[in-house]
């Protein structure tokens, strides 16, 4: 039997390896020691010569040099949670340790909760349900957009992109998307527009946010294309904060009191107390809840155990990451 060890803060190994999942992980692979911190880890890293095989979240420490020199065993980091970008080094990558990542599981709420704002919002639910408690207008109530044969907007057409849209098909709405590397062929393929950045703003009744946070896309999205939005349009961001000019979309939401931001994200993270964000009335603030919470948790890892069984039936892993895709990944 192969040897294996948990490491990841404590929280997380109780919310992603429920009961459940560790049986099914201690059937194939001895937990030789109990789960580690990293902060434990970093106080015994021998404790990790053992390992083959590491089954980690939130709260793994980065695979420094100094870890990996403890970690000469190591074949696979099964890690039940979303984007690996923090704890990969170089030196992890040169020693040739495949990493997989639950990163479609924790997808998956996120599309659910952008679905549900883009639906709401096609209503213009957080208009309505402001002026009802300011005391008037439960007859008359706002134009709306509507779910049938409204436009609905996409920013990227990564993993999370595409889930959006074939969760869109249940609305009877058009989508249309704006992503640099889709092709027509897959556009046609999906059942959707592709377009410009300029136009999916111009355009769309509601324009919700899918891109990872790279280099290349911080402050992707201007205050001009705010600016350009539909009378009564909303913005959803469920990607990250530092993808849109804040300063800019302050200023044009002070301007445009119809349109609305919903902002799951924000850069920094939390807003600053004295941020515009917390005051405007017509932006709505989540404290970063679209991934996995709580019970949706327990899916990350059973999404590890599938991987686990096909790691040890020789199968390729489905969702393992590489160098060149964690570098692209968010």
């Amino acid at each position: 039997m192969i040897q294996g060890l948990y490491l990841l803060d404590e929280r997380a190994y109780h919310l992603i390896y429920g009961p459940e999942v560790h049986q099914q992980i201690e059937a194939l692979v001895n937990i030789y020691a109990p789960p580690q911190t990293a902060e434990m880890i970093a106080q015994h890293p021998a404790l990790l010569a053992e390992a083959q095989v590491i089954f980690s979240g939130w709260g793994c420490p980065m695979m420094s040099e100094e870890l990996l020199f403890h970690a000469l065993e190591l074949k696979v980091i099964f890690y039940g949670a979303g984007s690996i970008r923090y704890l990969v080094t170089p030196e992890f990558w040169e020693q040739g340790i495949q990493i997989t990542s639950a990163y479609r599981a924790n997808g998956i709420p996120v599309s659910e909760f952008a679905l549900a704002q883009i639906t709401l919002s096609l209503k213009r639910y957080w208009q309505h349900t402001q002026q009802v408690k300011a005391g008037g207008g439960w007859w008359n109530h706002l134009p709306v957009a509507g779910a049938y044969g409204s436009t609905v907007g996409l920013v990227s057409l990564g993993m999370i992109g595409r889930m959006m849209v074939e969760r869109l098909k249940s609305l009877e709405v058009h989508v249309i998307a704006y992503d640099p590397f889709a092709t027509p062929e897959e556009a046609e393929r999906l059942g959707i527009e592709l377009c410009s950045l300029e136009e999916v703003f111009c355009r769309a009744d509601v324009v919700s946010l899918h891109t990872p946070w790279l280099p290349e896309t911080v402050g992707l999205v201007r205050g001009a294309h705010l600016a350009s939005m539909k009378e009564g349009a909303t913005l959803i961001n469920t990607s990250r904060g530092a993808i849109v000019r804040e300063d800019e979309m302050v200023e044009v939401l002070q301007r445009r009191p119809d349109l609305y931001a919903l902002l799951d994200v924000t850069y920094p993270e939390p807003p600053e107390p004295s941020s515009p964000l917390r005051r405007l009335p017509n932006v709505i603030i989540s404290p970063h809840i679209a991934g996995s919470l709580d019970r949706e948790c327990l899916r990350n890892g059973q999404y590890m155990v599938d991987e686990l069984k096909r790691y040890l039936s020789g199968q390729p892993l489905q969702y393992a990451i590489t160098r060149e895709r964690a570098a692209i990944m968010a």
